[in-house]
């Protein structure tokens, strides 16, 4: 079950923008994040929630799309994402966040896939221009932003080429995304060699 989600769990970077994403549905998916693991126990991570044409059209300029297709600025019109969470972190809550908005981020997205959406984790975000458009205080670091609709675009996993791993798309737009494989991942022993 945990195997088809993750396998099923892929960047989808274009969407059927005019199917909607219901607010109750990003809510059920930040529950996820809020029982998932948190280092410390600290629940430092707070969410905005955006599932308004007006507000993703203000957040979609702030963000970066795939840095290995150099030809795409992102989405067009009418494939954007319908909905948002941004993952914020809370400086009065803690004083780092770790590697938690890593797990509910992957969380998030779990819930997602089985509820048939996909989503892209966005790292590269003009966080400034966000923050100003969001009208964030300096009590909160924007970490990621995550971008969610029902996928328009086929991505399939094939095994990595000569160690390369840059994802690309083929004549019929179908995003591939090269793996490395299991036995250059898992180290045997101490001396750093590969299975």
């Amino acid at each position: 079950m945990i195997r088809n989600l993750i396998l099923q769990n892929r960047s989808y970077r274009r969407f059927y923008e005019d199917v909607p994403v219901e607010m109750s549905i990003l809510e059920e998916l930040v529950d996820l994040a809020r029982n998932s693991a948190s280092a410390g126990n600290e629940q430092s991570l707070k969410y905005i929630l955006s599932t308004s044409r007006e507000k993703n059209e203000q957040i979609f300029p702030t963000l970066a799309w795939a840095g290995y297709l150099k030809n795409w600025d992102g989405p067009e019109p009418g494939e954007r994402p319908s909905a948002y969470i941004i993952i914020l972190g809370d400086w009065q809550v803690s004083g780092k966040f770790y590697c938690d908005h890593g797990i509910a981020a992957q969380s998030i997205l779990l819930g997602a896939t089985e509820k048939e959406l996909g989503g892209c984790i966005i790292g590269s975000i003009k966080k400034k221009a966000l923050g100003k458009i969001l009208g964030l205080s300096k009590q909160f670091e924007i970490l990621l932003v995550l971008a969610l609709g029902k996928p328009k675009e086929k991505v399939v996993l094939e095994e990595a080429k000569e160690k390369d791993i840059r994802y690309w798309r083929d004549d019929q737009q179908v995003h591939h995304v090269p793996k490395r494989p299991l036995n250059e991942l898992i180290l045997n022993g101490f001396q750093g060699e590969t299975r």
